[in-house]
């Protein structure tokens, strides 16, 4: 069997590095002005694979671009920018899942209906591998410029949901779940250009009725992101990176269109109590108390589930939930890609379904994020990590020393001392569990989607000075992005830098660094009057040198299924932000009667489309703690977002056939991007170990629950990303005695695969793979004894040509018992 094949070599793409236009080595002056210039190298593709699947190619020009900025300028931007877009026992994980898996089979499994009780839509699911550059490549997330790829833990996927009408199939709507950070412009744009270029059968997608949401995981590559801002940490912008997000979003569109059938949707719901808790709870108590009343917790504890059935045989082919809590579980110090704890559900429940009766072949689990803005999955609470164990202060999340720096959430498993490995797994479980409880109980108890109406709308607004009347009739508005002084103290997640700390509202704690962000730019008078009380650190909505920073124009979109609505927030929305908005959108669709006689229910995904960040309540935007600092257009952001929703609602309703006035169009930075992200020179080995050479063989026998380790003479894995295939690999041996059988991959959450260069001259490097193996998962032995070997899966650079060569290397065979 060979192991080894990924997208391109099953599509027959061209993997051979080409000159790249956008990549140069980095270089921070420090001593004379700088000159940013475009540069090459990097992977390049002949065509796009989803077209390569035996279909038709985009390959969008770039230019040239020199630009001179000021030493001082960006030495400072280096500095403040550092941070901030929030930071086992796996077998007691397993054994916890697997009583789970018992309680189930106790009883017996209800039958589904011979009649769904609802409407028929048309369905279809998609799943594509995302997964960019593993190593070389800053983080997207925790913006943390030490926070560079080594490896890989787990692949990132694309899932993608299409729901249409049956009588009007061209009424549609698409929701992809990426494990990103979040939605963005670039990437949203890379998708609407390439499903263009797709023929005619792809043009019922767009603007309109496409939402790119992510799970805001803080754990995989950067440098895709549109605006300047976001890319300095991962210095600048990567077409690698960016591409495989794009092509890996398009190919799961492809493989949901190509999988569209009639079916049948239905909504379940679940509690998880000790999944999320609230990392502000200080500003989230500047709520109103008659509002706080209404609700248990200072975070939404509720799982929604949505079922998709297909109605030839009433299996199931897909869920799609919503829960929030941040992809921050594995922490800053962590370099090994992966999708954060929403992957982690997603994978235990897409390998929890095979072989159930109940589901089809390829079911797909998408885990969506929601009110996330202010949860954390570090429920345990934050402490100072500064020998006193105390707790962090309350309202500034500063230790002893009055700084946020050693101010650290605690997960569940924290004292794995692991970077947070066993508390994501966690967490991750604790996701799929609850939705495994529900999708089990649908089949005697759950809320049908009804209705068959399919809507979507999506416009364009700009942010900059927006002008609206509150309820009662007070005209206010909102202002060009802006980030306050307690952005660059981040949160407990992710602690920030120097002497800022939360809750600075007002005059700032050190005025110094006003007059330092003033070097980049000084705000205007109208801005500093309309920011209030947020005291400004980065203008950067009126920054537009080199190019725009951050979005002042931002997607305002929603989806309409039957009674179920959808709020695609480009914004992190906090606790109480998502719940107003929620409520609004369902008093006004009842009061449209847009689902007849139906309750309406509302969810709320994000962040997507583009990256705006938080979005906080007024009164929590009055303490500016983190998420109120991050909230870029003024206090009365979240009332602009809900009056901006509410003027387009109509267009959900089962009459319209328009769609709003599209907006200014946000600025595309693909063209003009820089990039300081160097390309792979070549790769070498010694003669007496070529590459695949295993240099370190593990044991001759491990016992279960142990680590199994094996080191290769390696090569640079940005040669080839190994798209839907693997770098790393565990095959046993069958009993026959000659058959060797992949049994796990990089997908694996417990298969781990870390690059290291040995050698800068010479080019060498050596790749570690680590076998975590288990003892007990769902109820078996999902590691059973017998024997193993790992294989290791490179592509190799020659020094001269740069000729990409793939090879493969295994380890000698070794005894599980």
């Amino acid at each position: 069997m060979v192991v080894c094949l990924s997208r391109e070599d099953e599509m027959g793409i061209d993997t051979k590095p080409l000159p790249r236009k956008g990549d140069v080595g980095f270089f921070w002056a420090t001593l004379s002005p700088v000159f940013f210039f475009k540069g090459t190298g990097s992977q390049h593709r002949k065509m796009p694979y989803y077209q390569q699947d035996r279909r038709g190619g985009m390959a969008p020009p770039r230019r040239l671009i020199t630009i001179a900025v000021s030493v001082v300028s960006f030495f400072i931007l280096a500095a403040l920018a550092i941070a901030q877009f929030g930071p086992s026992s796996e077998l007691h994980a397993r054994k916890l899942a697997q009583r789970i898996e018992h309680a189930q089979r106790a009883n017996p499994q209800p039958k589904p209906r011979d009649t769904p009780l609802g409407d028929k839509y048309l369905i279809g699911i998609g799943k594509a591998d995302v997964t960019g550059p593993v190593v070389e490549i800053g983080f997207g997330g925790y913006a943390d410029f030490s926070q560079v790829g080594s490896g890989l833990r787990q692949r990132l996927y694309a899932r993608t949901f299409i729901i249409g009408e049956t009588k009007n199939p061209k009424n549609r709507v698409v929701y992809i779940v990426l494990d990103t950070q979040s939605g963005d412009t670039a990437v949203r744009n890379g998708v609407l250009d390439a499903l263009k270029g797709m023929g005619d059968e792809y043009s019922v997608y767009g603007q309109s009725n496409i939402a790119l949401t992510g799970t805001h995981s803080h754990s995989g590559p950067g440098a895709w992101f549109n605006y300047l801002l976001p890319q300095i940490t991962s210095l600048g912008f990567s077409k690698q990176s960016y591409q495989a997000i794009v092509d890996g979003a398009v190919l799961s569109i492809k493989r949901a269109h190509e999988s569209l059938q009639e079916g049948y949707l239905d909504i379940g719901t679940t509690d998880i109590n000790d999944g999320n808790t609230n990392r502000s709870p200080s500003a989230y108590l500047a709520n109103p108390e008659s509002e706080r009343a209404k609700y248990p917790f200072n975070t939404d504890k509720t799982l929604t589930l949505l079922r998709f059935r297909r109605a030839s045989d009433l299996k199931s082919v897909g869920v799609l939930t919503w829960y929030p809590v941040h992809g921050t579980s594995v922490f800053q110090n962590n370099t090994l890609v992966n999708a954060d704890n929403k992957g982690v559900a997603a994978y235990l429940f897409e390998q929890s379904i095979k072989g159930d009766s109940r589901a089809a072949d390829g079911f797909v689990a998408g885990f969506s994020n929601a009110n996330v803005g202010d949860t954390t999955p570090n429920t345990l609470g934050a402490y100072c990590d500064d020998g006193t164990g105390a707790a962090c202060d309350f309202e500034s999340s500063t230790c002893a020393d009055g700084k946020v720096q050693a101010c650290h959430g605690r997960g569940p498993l924290f004292q794995k001392l692991d970077k947070g490995v066993s508390s994501c797994y966690e967490i991750g479980r604790k996701q799929y569990a609850g939705a495994k409880n529900v999708w089990t109980s649908l089949d005697s108890s759950s809320m049908p989607v009804v209705g068959s109406t399919v809507r979507s709308f999506h416009y364009f607004h700009d942010m900059r000075y927006y002008k609206f009347n509150l309820d009662n009739g007070t005209e206010v508005q909102t202002c060009p992005a802006a980030l306050g002084h307690s952005f660059a103290a981040g949160t407990s997640d992710g602690p920030g830098a120097f002497d800022f700390t939360q809750g600075d509202s007002g005059a700032p704690n050190n005025p110094f660094w006003s007059v330092v962000g003033g070097l980049l730019k000084v705000p205007s008078a109208a801005q500093t009057a309309c920011q209030k009380p947020k005291p400004i650190l980065l203008d950067v909505g009126e920054m537009d040198r080199p190019y725009v920073w951050t979005p002042n124009i931002v997607d305002i979109q929603s989806f309409r299924v039957g009674q179920l609505f959808m709020i695609i927030s480009p914004s992190e929305a906090t606790t109480m932000s998502g719940r107003r908005w929620r409520n609004a959108v369902k008093a006004a669709a009842k009061q449209q009667k847009l689902s007849g006689s139906t309750e309406p229910v509302v969810v709320l995904g994000g962040p997507a489309n583009t990256y705006a960040h938080y979005v906080a309540t007024p009164e929590e935007y009055a303490v500016q703690r983190y998420e109120g600092a991050s909230t870029l257009f003024g206090q009365y952001e979240l009332p602009a977002y809900i009056n901006l929703t509410l003027s387009a609602l109509p267009y959900l309703s089962p009459s319209s056939t328009s769609s709003p006035p599209p907006g200014p169009s946000p600025p595309d930075h693909r063209e003009n991007s820089l990039s300081f992200i160097t390309g792979v020179v070549y790769d070498g080995a010694p003669s007496s170990k070529p590459f695949g050479t295993c240099i370190t063989q593990p044991s001759s026998s491990y016992t279960r629950g142990s680590i199994v380790t094996a080191i290769f003479q390696g090569a640079n894995p940005r040669n080839n990303l190994r798209l839907e295939g693997t770098y790393a690999a565990v095959e046993k041996l069958g009993a026959d005695g000659k058959t060797w059988t992949q049994v796990r991959s990089d997908e694996d959450w417990n298969l781990t695969y870390e690059w290291k260069r040995t050698n800068e001259l010479l080019g060498y490097s050596e790749v570690t793979i680590r076998w975590e193996t288990r003892t007990e998962s769902n109820g078996e032995g999902d590691d059973p004894t017998g024997t193993y070997r790992i294989r290791y899966c490179g592509d190799a650079k020659a020094a001269v040509t740069g000729k990409v060569t793939e090879f493969q290397g295994a380890s000698r065979e070794f005894k599980l018992t």
